[in-house]
């Protein structure tokens, strides 16, 4: 039954992965900007680590500073207890000291070990953010050959239609530009040849003026 439960969830797996591919293959800006969306979640949750770990560092250091101030401390007041003959705040304070030393060597490692640590999630955190820039520089590399295809695409579009057909887009522009270099002639034509006529019939009634 585990063995038919592991084979059901590999070919569950494997048929989820070859969605995802073919979803890449159809639409690959689509998921590199699901990608890219993953990625800023997961740097801005190493980035609270970070900050968190800082934080842990510091508390370990106070305390270590707090540990080896009371270890002092105890010692000190041990040595007076002793020299006044005073065994029992002698032996409590000798006691305090031993834990205090003990706990003081503890928060030392524990220091070390959260600078370490934070060292590491330092590096991955500057590892993540190197990837998510370069993710942003393909997702910008990979729109500008969106634009080049989309545009050489509607070029041949266009080439294409000026080729099969007779009224293409160029030939239809063509058309409208002859037709309104046209219009313009024949406007301005019409509009001397009214003048020129105005002026003749003007001549016109002088001349029979004078002559009657």
């Amino acid at each position: 039954m585990g063995n038919l439960f592991t084979r059901l969830k590999d070919s569950i797996s494997a048929d989820l992965h070859d969605a995802l591919d073919q979803k890449e293959q159809r639409n690959p800006m689509a998921m590199l900007n699901q990608y890219l969306r993953e990625s800023e979640r997961e740097t801005e949750k190493v980035r609270k680590l970070v900050e968190r770990q800082y934080r842990l560092k510091d508390e370990f250091a106070r305390e270590h500073l707090k540990a080896q101030e009371m270890a002092e401390k105890r010692k000190r007041q041990a040595d007076v207890a002793h020299r006044a003959d005073e065994e029992a705040m002698y032996e409590f304070a000798t006691k305090e000291h031993e834990e205090y030393v003990k706990r003081s060597e503890r928060l030392k490692a524990s220091h070390l070990e959260a600078m370490e640590q934070l060292d590491q999630l330092e590096r991955k955190y500057e590892e993540m953010k190197h990837r998510l820039k370069d993710m942003h520089l393909k997702r910008m590399e990979l729109m500008g050959r969106e634009n080049i295809a989309s545009a050489h695409h509607r070029m041949n579009q266009v080439i294409e239609e000026s080729a099969d057909k007779p009224y293409s887009k160029f030939s239809e522009m063509d058309q409208y530009i002859e037709n309104l270099e046209y219009k313009v002639n024949s406007a301005y034509y019409k509009s001397t040849f009214d003048s020129k006529m105005a002026q003749l019939e003007k001549d016109l009634l002088k001349k029979e003026e004078v002559n009657s």
